[in-house]
């Protein structure tokens, strides 16, 4: 939850709220809350890999289980490319951006192709870093002397529950601790945990970054920008730390990219194996036991969106997937019960209606894209049901 969407998101979210950024965010960490005791509930009764994958088969149904797996894979590859722009954007001048951002999908693919994925103590001092560029942008922008004035933008529900919508992309990493469950200890209790604290430092983190942001940039100046963090870095009294800043942002995204890819390739597997997609994409490397046809697949849908579109649209484009998967997640949840039951219905009820109103507040060409990919693959299984029949 501390790579790309906490350096990027603020800038699209602000040119769709404007002012009243900061209750889109609101917003979203209330259905990111509700999404959260779902899963954590989920993953207490099925400690299994596969997240809501697996949930919505096991509650709802194969189709449920389908679109929640599909929703998953296109809404992560989109946030793959988000990762690799936001590494662009920060790393490389406007010219050269589109190649900054292929080369980071090539490195990231090549070292998932041989079986290099992060440890724990990789991804702590990654973390580490984004933290502590973070902490020092934030003393120097509450040091810094605020933004001109600028008169209150006038309320507009549609803009900020765009910007909500929009804003949940930086929420969606808690997904990735359900999917854990045959690798943990005690997952019916660590999984639940682990998902709540998370949030928690996430949010609190979010909360005191985007004020920071607003202190010196305004809603205006952060909006417009490509590097909002860099940005308002480069704004502050301590101008000097905005190498620092683009570091952090190089060390969550690229981070954050590695494990992403990974974890698509292993749920990509995983609906192969059901033939939920092409059941060549099962095959498993016989060196490095990496499902690579999965994985060289997926990196050249990265690429694909990563020439066609800018990182506000494929954080657009995520947020479409991703806050469908919720839905899904908020839907098995519910029918919940018994000594399963931690959280009350309610919740379960404002996660799923919170997703689908989110969902369609995105911006409209995102959600075009996100329901044409969407029947895309639900033909596809359709057609192989029939074929599969017939024989």
């Amino acid at each position: 939850m501390l790579g790309a969407g906490v350096f990027t998101v603020f800038a699209p979210a602000a040119a769709a709220a404007g002012s009243w950024l900061l209750l889109g965010l609101a917003v979203a960490a209330v259905v990111a809350i509700a999404n959260a005791t779902s899963s954590a509930q989920l993953a207490a009764q099925y400690p299994e890999s596969g997240g809501t994958y697996l949930y919505g088969r096991e509650r709802l149904g194969e189709w449920w289980g389908f679109l929640a797996g599909w929703s998953f894979v296109i809404g992560k590859t989109a946030s793959c490319a988000a990762m690799a722009l936001t590494v662009a954007h920060y790393a490389a001048p406007e010219p050269y951006r589109t190649a900054a951002a292929v080369v980071a999908v090539l490195t990231m693919t090549t070292a998932n192709y041989f079986g290099v994925t992060r440890t724990a103590a990789v991804a702590r001092v990654g973390v580490g870093i984004v933290l502590i560029s973070l902490a020092t942008l934030a003393v120097a922008a509450f040091s810094s002397p605020s933004a001109p004035e600028a008169s209150t933008t006038r309320f507009d529900a549609y803009g900020v529950l765009q910007a909500a919508g929009l804003l949940f992309f930086a929420f969606a990493g808690y997904a990735r601790l359900a999917t854990m469950g045959e690798e943990v200890r005690e997952p019916s209790r660590t999984i639940p945990r682990a998902i709540s604290i998370s949030l928690a430092g996430a949010l609190a983190t979010y909360v005191v970054v985007a004020l920071a942001a607003l202190h010196v940039l305004g809603p205006a100046g952060l909006a417009a920008s490509d590097s909002p963090l860099a940005d308002a870095a480069a704004a502050s009294r301590w101008s000097e730390i905005e190498p620092l800043v683009r570091l952090g942002a190089l060390a969550g995204a690229l981070g954050a990219l590695l494990a992403l890819m990974a974890g698509i390739g292993r749920t990509s597997l995983a609906m192969a194996r059901r033939d939920d997609l092409p059941r060549w994409l099962a095959a498993v490397h016989p060196r490095y036991r990496v499902p690579h046809r999965a994985e060289l697949v997926l990196a050249v849908a990265v690429i694909a969106i990563v020439v066609v579109a800018d990182v506000r649209g494929a954080i657009g484009f995520s947020s479409f997937g991703v806050l469908l998967y919720y839905a899904v997640a908020n839907t098995a949840a519910y029918t919940q019960g018994g000594r399963w039951r931690r959280y009350p219905h309610a919740l379960q009820l404002v996660g799923l209606v919170g997703c689908l109103v989110l969902v369609a507040t995105l911006p409209p060409e995102s959600i075009g894209a996100g329901l044409v990919v969407l029947a895309v693959g639900a033909l596809y299984r359709l057609l192989k049901r029939r074929l599969r029949r017939s024989r």
